[in-house]
């Protein structure tokens, strides 16, 4: 799997991303799924935007742990993007079928590779890492999946494949680094798969419907 060096240090950031490096996709209609405060809308003005999420500043406020369907018809937007989202609800199986159903082309999904933000604390034995500690007060926001990059990518074609969608890529985030520390890394973890699950913090996939022309 191709890995992209690249960073979040905000959620806007993250918008800035998806609207460059997926501009190829774009159709007519989007529905971006954990809008927040709908970014995405700005940033591609000339696309027929509907943001959908629990907070922020979205088009319709929905819980997706509330509903049992999404308010919109089938096939009803050309893209459908959901970045770092299922992970946050119970319901992760039955929103992503949510998802291909009202998705006419193409579906953006993005999911955290939990795990490298868990290894250093772990390993350390002290310190904590965000959406799985234990505060005192109910958090406002915290991941209900815990899975490391190779999980995520073998949940996407699983269910890919039975929504006979095809995937269109693949890939991997990872921080940006030294020359030096990443040939030092991939010479201690040779093998791109250990390597990914270790230091990659997000993988991609972009899935194409049938009917898509």
């Amino acid at each position: 799997m191709l890995s992209e060096l690249v960073s979040f240090p905000t959620r806007a950031d993250r918008s800035a991303y998806i609207a460059k490096r997926f501009a190829t996709y774009w159709g007519k209609s989007l529905l971006d799924v954990g809008c927040d405060r709908a970014v995405l809308k700005t940033l591609l003005p000339t696309i027929a935007y509907t943001g959908i999420d629990i907070g922020g500043t979205p088009d319709l406020t929905i819980n997706l742990e509330k509903i049992e369907r999404l308010p919109f018809a089938d096939d009803a937007f050309d893209n459908v993007v959901c970045s770092d989202v299922l992970e946050h609800i119970d319901n992760l199986h039955h929103t992503f079928d949510e998802l291909v159903r009202v998705c006419r082309r193409h579906l953006i999904i993005s999911l955290p590779n939990n795990w490298a933000n868990a290894r250093q604390p772990i390993a350390r034995g002290c310190g904590t890492f965000s959406f799985y500690g234990l505060p005192a007060d109910p958090p406002s926001d915290r991941h209900k999946w815990f899975f490391n990059l190779s999980e995520a990518v073998h949940f996407l074609h699983a269910r890919a494949k039975r929504q006979s969608l095809k995937i269109s890529e693949c890939f991997a985030n990872e921080k940006p680094r030294a020359a030096i520390s990443r040939i030092a890394r991939h010479l201690l973890y040779p093998v791109q798969e250990r390597y990914l699950n270790r230091y990659a913090h997000t993988v991609w996939v972009v899935l194409e419907k049938s009917q898509c022309s």
